[in-house]
């Protein structure tokens, strides 16, 4: 790894986990050896306790201290007290109910993670995987709910770049409905953007990063343009000798191509960020409204929601949202449904239906995700074609909305793992995933 850190790299790290939800990745390599669930909880190690917290407990966000590992197990909880933010309003309604029946023989059950031998209970994964919040939804009832860390039931949690599958839904809702039209380039909503990289792009192209960008986010990397691309969207003030852009929208019209659009997927935040333009434009709202609007006061969710913003207020659609874990669980719900809640159509079903379809495998494959091996990508969701049927939204660090229909199931994860990448859980995580999903599969037969 390159040790060198240029003057980019000094400004733009703590924007960048501001940015991307990205903990310093080289301070959270796999291989390194971390602090357990249990002794890197944040109330256990004091973080920004007390009036004003001691110097070794206090968290910052113009250093980055906030987001590495383990102050992230803090911060997770409460981002909205380290950067600006816009709010996604709940209405002033009272909150839908979710009927509960909790189920403790879930954290019991039992699974083998890949590349192992020996069996691991729910709840051990659980703590293997820094699990600060766990909902599992059956049959629109909760069965099991967990949680740890910082969050509660009435705290909000990063969603990481689960915002990027709200965002696709929200763009295959304009699209269902006609107000949206996934074949124009994306100069037809943002002439902006006609000397970028995405001037000769489809909204399609968009939805699905099968876009060809001169973009890299190898952290590893001091000349990557993600260093770029935080800075840009950095909300603290620029340094004097700073020349860049100012925000999302100004970075994204100085994108470069390279390659050809619609020949692979390739999974780059700022593809999220272009749609999330796209979308402000051909409805005149931005994002955090638009959400309100059409979901989060739809739904009677039991919190407001908020998204994190760039200095000139423009909401992070590429992974700022935060929310709280019953209502990703409402959400998650609305799709499992067909878009249906309570008897109204709230997301047209072609929208759903597309998203489950899925997308091309063999285009998914050329990203080299070799542990995902036959799933593909979709309107900003990971789709695994497996028996099941089994869709996802995902984010670093360990965030999932995982979705089953043949069971019947709504899983909900927020987490701080010490690892950015999901590789890091996914051997612990999709495999519980499925033993949840055959349990109450057979729960359903049974009854």
């Amino acid at each position: 790894m390159n040790s060198k850190v240029s003057p980019l790299q000094k400004y733009s790290r703590a924007a960048l986990a501001v940015l991307l939800g990205c903990a310093l990745w080289e301070t959270a390599q796999a291989s390194e050896e971390f602090l357990s669930a249990k002794d890197s909880d944040p109330y256990r190690l004091g973080w920004m306790q007390g009036f004003p917290p001691k110097p070794e407990q206090l968290l910052k966000s113009a250093d980055g201290s906030f987001f590495t590992f383990p102050g992230l197990r803090y911060s997770v909880s409460h981002m909205r007290e380290f950067m600006p933010t816009t709010n996604v309003s709940r209405g002033i309604g009272a909150p839908s109910p979710l009927p509960k029946q909790q189920d403790d023989a879930i954290g019991e059950l039992e699974f083998v993670p890949w590349n192992a031998t020996e069996p691991m209970t729910i709840f051990d994964s659980l703590d293997a995987n820094y699990t600060d919040g766990f909902l599992v939804l059956h049959n629109g009832k909760i069965v099991f709910e967990h949680y740890a860390g910082a969050l509660a039931e009435d705290k909000k949690h990063a969603a990481m770049s689960v915002t990027k599958s709200f965002t696709g839904t929200l763009a295959a809702m304009l699209v269902a409905e006609g107000r949206l039209d996934e074949e124009a380039l994306v100069t037809t909503y943002v002439p902006e953007l006609k000397d970028s990289a995405f001037g000769d792009a489809t909204v399609r192209q968009l939805m699905d990063m099968t876009t060809g960008l001169q973009y890299s986010e190898d952290y590893a990397d001091p000349n990557a343009e993600v260093w770029e691309y935080s800075a840009a969207g950095s909300p603290w003030p620029k340094p004097d000798d700073y020349k860049g852009p100012e925000g999302y929208f100004e970075y994204l019209t100085q994108v470069k191509k390279h390659g050809e659009h619609g020949e692979a997927f390739g999974y780059k935040t700022i593809n999220s960020d272009a749609l999330g333009w796209v979308i402000a434009r051909a409805t005149n709202q931005s994002v955090d409204e638009l959400l309100s609007e059409k979901i989060w006061r739809r739904l009677g969710m039991e919190q407001d929601a908020y998204y994190q913003v760039d200095s000139l207020g423009t909401p992070f659609a590429g992974g700022g949202l935060s929310a709280g874990l019953r209502d990703m669980g409402r959400f998650g719900e609305l799709i499992r449904n067909q878009g249906q809640w309570q008897g109204e159509q709230i997301i047209p079903a072609a929208a759903i239906a597309d998203i489950q379809q899925g997308g091309n495998p063999e285009d998914f494959a050329k990203a080299g995700y070799d542990k995902l091996t036959g799933w593909s990508y979709r309107n900003m969701w990971w789709v695994t074609h497996n028996a099941n049927g089994a869709f996802a939204a995902r984010g670093v660090h360990g965030q999932t909305i995982y979705i089953d229909p043949t069971a019947n199931m709504v899983l909900v994860r927020f987490a701080s793992h010490p690892v950015a990448a999901n590789g890091a859980n996914d051997p612990t995580s999709l495999p519980a995933y499925q033993a949840i999903a055959d349990y109450l599969i057979t729960q359903s037969t049974e009854e």
